[in-house]
């Protein structure tokens, strides 16, 4: 039997989320990227003695807001502890986090797997933390401290261990990535560590209902190594315990470069962290009130949002989760088609699917080509409609609204652009007439071939039409002038 029918592999993730506070979670240093090494800092963060810490407020308004998302019971009161370890960039030698009192218990989140199937991906629960500091490896054989993320909040999501293969877990940092990004309280940017993902893996024999000794693989910073660092380590296990080999548990660290899973140190157990309770903060109290405050706050989701425009607006389901993926797509999308339907009159569910592909394609390529979110697009919804509408009403082809497009990234609308290089659709049937005979004269051999049953080459000549009227031919009185005119020579 293979090694893959043999064994299964048992995933949960521990995904950090660095939350998009102004300041830090105890102190007012603040939080952003990319600040000169070490200078954002103060006593609090640093761990000076006599300096005390007050938590910031927004850090657990955030928490609250993903625990909804997530359908978490949000609890009453939550507490801190120290978690107890040494590490260069953590000069406290302790971290604030929440350890017997998380803020947040249960729920869950659904991913779509690859054959169509939906599966829920069950919460343990999320807690806020504090940050370490980085430390910085590659200065040849110095290692560099900046302490800059010390103190940044956290919130700590840990799943249960529902995964079960290295897909999985791509799908649900995946969703993750999505909802702290539509909740706006997380930039969601793996690149640079504001989150972070680490897994739990372990492998046992299928049917066997007792989990294995696991091991953490850490430093896993896209997708795709999410995926490559799980299938590498569970091989890994796979291979050793046919062997007759052990399992120790471990942290390992992924090598991108070399495609391994080093170890680091030996996993440690949360008795070795010597946690106790934080005694310079007060535990954290939330009511209904509170909890209802937030509530009004949150956005549609994009689970809901996806349905919705699939059901709303007839778009295919891949339409709608390329549109949904990003919040500020699915807006772009949504305000373009607003703004349409006022220009044509037409239903938006008529024009929607026009919409969708313009966005899917033109804009988020240019949007990825200079590196900007699609709301930050050189071409805005409401100049996008103005270019799509020239379509609807037949002023310019699609072939040429692609040349309009191109233009306007330069800020100009479509409708001066049209106007000043004589871009307006011909819809002449006699002018088209010359020209859809001018092409069948000139290739005989590809008209005897449609004669004798090779319908094919009819959008040969169809292309050839639009070159010699440089794509400003109405397509459909092309196609309606080189049937008939095929039919009458034949």
């Amino acid at each position: 039997m293979a090694l893959s029918d043999t064994y299964e592999a048992v995933i949960g993730l521990e995904v950090h989320a660095q939350l998009l506070t102004e300041t830090k979670a105890f102190c007012g240093c603040p939080t952003s990227f990319g600040a000169a090494p070490n200078t954002s800092t103060c006593p609090v963060c640093l761990g000076l003695p006599g300096a005390l810490p007050v938590l910031n407020r927004k850090a657990v308004e955030f928490g609250i807001r993903l625990g909804l998302a997530l359908e978490s019971t949000i609890a009453p009161r939550s507490a801190f502890a120290r978690k107890n370890y040494f590490y260069p960039d953590l000069p406290k030698g302790y971290q604030i986090s929440q350890f017997e009192f998380p803020l947040c218990a249960g729920g869950g989140i659904d991913i779509d797997l690859p054959d169509g199937t939906r599966r829920r991906i069950g919460i343990d629960h999320a807690h806020l933390e504090e940050d370490a500091g980085k430390s910085i490896h590659d200065r040849g054989a110095e290692t560099l401290v900046d302490v800059n993320r010390c103190g940044v909040p956290l919130l700590e999501i840990v799943t249960r261990p529902d995964l079960r293969s290295p897909r999985e877990a791509s799908l649900t940092l995946a969703r993750i990535r999505q909802l702290v990004t539509y909740l706006e309280i997380c930039d969601g940017t793996m690149e640079e560590g504001s989150l972070r993902c680490d897994a739990n893996v372990s492998v046992r024999r299928r049917g066997e209902e007792s989990l294995g000794t696991k091991t953490e693989v850490k430093n896993m910073n896209s997708f795709r190594n999410v995926e490559r660092a799980l299938e590498f380590e569970i091989q890994r296990q796979k291979r050793l315990i046919d062997d007759g080999g052990t399992i120790l548990q471990e942290t390992l660290l992924w090598d991108a470069e070399r495609g391994v899973a080093v170890p680091m140190r030996s996993k440690e157990e949360s008795h070795d962290y010597r946690y106790f309770p934080e005694p310079d903060l007060l535990p954290v109290r939330v009511d209904e009130a509170w909890i209802d405050a937030v509530r009004t706050t949150l956005p549609e989701l994009p689970a809901a949002r996806r349905d919705r425009f699939v059901a709303s607006f007839g778009l295919p389901r891949y339409d709608a989760d390329v549109l949904c993926a990003e919040r500020g797509t699915a807006e772009y999308f949504e305000e373009a088609l607003r703004v349409l339907a006022e220009k044509t009159e037409s239903p938006p569910r008529e024009v929607a699917k026009l919409v969708s592909n313009w966005v899917m394609t033109e804009v988020l390529r240019v949007a990825g080509e200079a590196s900007l979110p699609v709301l930050h697009s050189p071409v805005s919804a409401a100049r996008l409609a103005g270019l799509l509408a020239l379509v609807q009403n037949g002023t310019i082809s699609g072939t040429i609204a692609k040349e309009v497009f191109a233009a306007m990234l330069t800020g100009a609308d479509a409708e001066s652009i049209v106007r000043e290089r004589g871009l307006v659709m011909i819809s002449d049937g006699r002018e088209i007439l010359r020209s859809v005979q001018a092409v069948l004269s000139q290739f005989p051999e590809q008209v005897a071939t449609y004669r004798a049953g090779g319908t094919k080459v009819f959008g040969f000549f169809v292309g050839e039409v639009m070159k010699r009227t440089g794509g400003k031919a109405n397509p459909r009185v092309v196609t309606e002038c080189l049937r008939k005119e095929l039919e009458t020579r034949g």
